[in-house]
C-alpha cells in the first residue's frame, strides 16, 4: 500500500492524517480528532474508554479502525487507530451496529 503522511490543522490543534493511494481515502488519527472535539486533557485515555464502551455495545466503528504506523510526539513510530472520513464525519453511528 502506498501512503503519504500529513498533518492537518484544526484551529490550533494538529490532526495526523494518512492518504491511501490504493483506496483513494484520507485516514485521520482518532485520538487527534478526540482531542479536537472534546478538549480532553488525556485524549488517549478518552479514546481507550470510548473504544471499550463501543465494543461492549457491539458498535462496529472500532472494527473499522485501521492501524497505521505514524510518528508520535516522541519521534517513535507507533500504531495509531485511524478512521477514514466516512466514519469521522458520520453524524449517526446507530446504523453501524
Amino acid at each position: 500500500m502506498s501512503q503519504q503522511e500529513a498533518l492537518k490543522l484544526f484551529e490550533t490543534k494538529k490532526v495526523r492524517t494518512v492518504w491511501d493511494n490504493e483506496k483513494e481515502k484520507w485516514y485521520f488519527a482518532v485520538v487527534d480528532v478526540v482531542a479536537v472535539l472534546t478538549d480532553s486533557v488525556n485524549p488517549q485515555a478518552y479514546w481507550r474508554k470510548l473504544k471499550q464502551r463501543l465494543i461492549e455495545e457491539g458498535n462496529q466503528t472500532v472494527t473499522n479502525c485501521h492501524g497505521f504506523k505514524l510518528t508520535a510526539a516522541d519521534g517513535k513510530k507507533r500504531h495509531i487507530d485511524m478512521l477514514n472520513s466516512e466514519y469521522i464525519f458520520k453524524k449517526n453511528y446507530s446504523n453501524l451496529r
